[in-house]
């Protein structure tokens, strides 16, 4: 089992299923009337609704339009992918449980339930926070960044690696950039055997593409002043040969 390395600063679960949803391209839905994979379908209202695009002949708007007892149950799932190419790409899978209606060729959905299940474990996310809250301000924007990153500045991400303490970094074979939000940056730390993340909490959250480069230059200079335990560890390794 991979283990993970967390540093604190992080969105509340509330936000992180917001942002899931924000930035999320498809989902399935399974009901009574099917289950069917939408794509580009999905809209969130500001109170946490979601409204579904779908095809004039779905069997989900079938059910709707029929439903007998009013508005039929479904479950929405959504996942989380990491869009730099890496061993294991889901970040996190969220799941909606409710009742939906048609609406002018579209279906309302009504969440009940909320689960989000991470890295770390799943959990119910409480419905009136999941109203409240709004996404992670970079989380449709998370996607080209974390690729520019990743493909234009693979020595920065090296660079970074300095601010992980070393046993984090122990058997490393190849350090990627895995998820940024406004308050902070996760690394994917793979090695031979199983996989790690650890999280560099920036000094104060960014609000915007313009800020987290800023966030991004602090880290990079803190990374400058100090050690390399990647360096220090093929030392090590050198030396013992």
């Amino acid at each position: 089992m991979a283990d993970r390395h967390t540093w604190a600063a992080g969105p509340a679960e509330a936000e992180r299923a917001r942002s899931v949803l924000a930035a999320a391209w498809s989902c399935t839905v399974t009901a009574d009337g099917g289950r069917e994979e939408l794509v580009a379908a999905h809209h969130v209202t500001a109170d946490g609704r979601v409204l579904l695009h779908v095809p004039g002949d779905s069997a989900l708007l079938a059910a709707a339009v029929c439903a007998p007892r009013g508005e039929p149950s479904a479950v929405l799932e959504f996942a989380d992918v990491a869009p730099v190419p890496l061993r294991d790409r889901i970040r996190a899978r969220l799941w909606l449980a409710g009742w939906f209606a048609a609406e002018d060729g579209r279906l309302l959905f009504r969440p009940t339930r909320i689960v989000l299940r991470r890295a770390s474990g799943a959990g119910t996310v409480d419905l009136d926070e999941f109203r409240r809250a709004e996404p992670d301000p970079l989380a449709t924007a998370e996607a080209a960044l974390l690729t520019h990153l990743a493909d234009a500045h693979p020595d920065a991400v090296e660079r970074l690696t300095r601010l992980v303490a070393p046993g984090s970094l122990h058997g490393c074979v190849r350090v990627r950039p895995l998820a940024v939000d406004r308050h902070g940056l996760t690394l994917r730390v793979e090695r031979r055997r199983g996989d790690g993340d650890v999280r560099l909490t920036f000094h104060t959250p960014a609000d915007d593409v313009t800020q987290l480069t800023e966030r991004m230059h602090v880290l990079l200079a803190q990374a400058a002043r100090a050690h390399c335990p990647r360096a220090l560890q093929r030392q090590r390794t050198d030396g013992d040969r």
